[in-house]
């Protein structure tokens, strides 16, 4: 009985100064983190949208719905918004600039776990950039990837539905 409550004591101990070092750490690396991520989402927004100068967020509560994209005079020039569908073993989370007119201007996959090899093409140049100039409401000129089907629709069809629900919403900043 002596010996259990040592060794529970022993355990308590460890743990205890390991969860003190974690949280040590964490405070230590929380701002290089976010600065990190924030530089990470800077640069995605800047390779689908490259002729922005800026971009303003747009988020009435606390979720981000979309991003104004301004050219050096402040001129509006379009938008980039956030879209997800599941895909075929994970959820594709994609970045898309739209034009002013509708067109898309890139499309960025900026998370997803698909099956290496197969899955994995919808991250590659030759299908992301079938989207540059499409109508984000039809995408009718993108091909989906042959083995990667699903993959390749969840893409499309989560740009065009986030679209749709863009331009409901933007009506009127134009």
């Amino acid at each position: 009985m002596k010996e259990t409550a040592r060794y529970g004591f022993i355990l308590t101990l460890i743990c205890t100064i390991a969860a003190g070092l974690l949280s040590g750490v964490n405070a230590l690396t929380r701002s290089k983190i976010a600065s990190q991520a924030l530089a990470e989402e800077q640069s995605a927004l800047k390779e689908v949208m490259p002729q922005a100068a800026r971009f303003i967020e747009v988020k009435p509560d606390q979720q981000i719905l979309y991003y104004r994209a301004l050219d050096s005079q402040d001129k509006l020039i379009g938008f980039v918004f956030k879209a997800s569908g599941k895909g075929y073993s994970s959820v594709i989370e994609t970045l898309a600039g739209m034009f002013i007119d509708g067109r898309i201007s890139a499309v960025k996959v900026i998370s997803l776990n698909e099956t290496p090899g197969l899955g994995m093409r919808v991250t590659e140049d030759s299908f992301t950039r079938q989207f540059n100039n499409q109508d984000a409401l039809s995408l009718s000129g993108v091909q989906a990837i042959s083995g990667a089907t699903i993959s390749s629709r969840a893409v499309m069809d989560s740009v065009v539905k986030k679209a749709q629900e863009l331009k409901e919403l933007i009506k009127n900043e134009k």
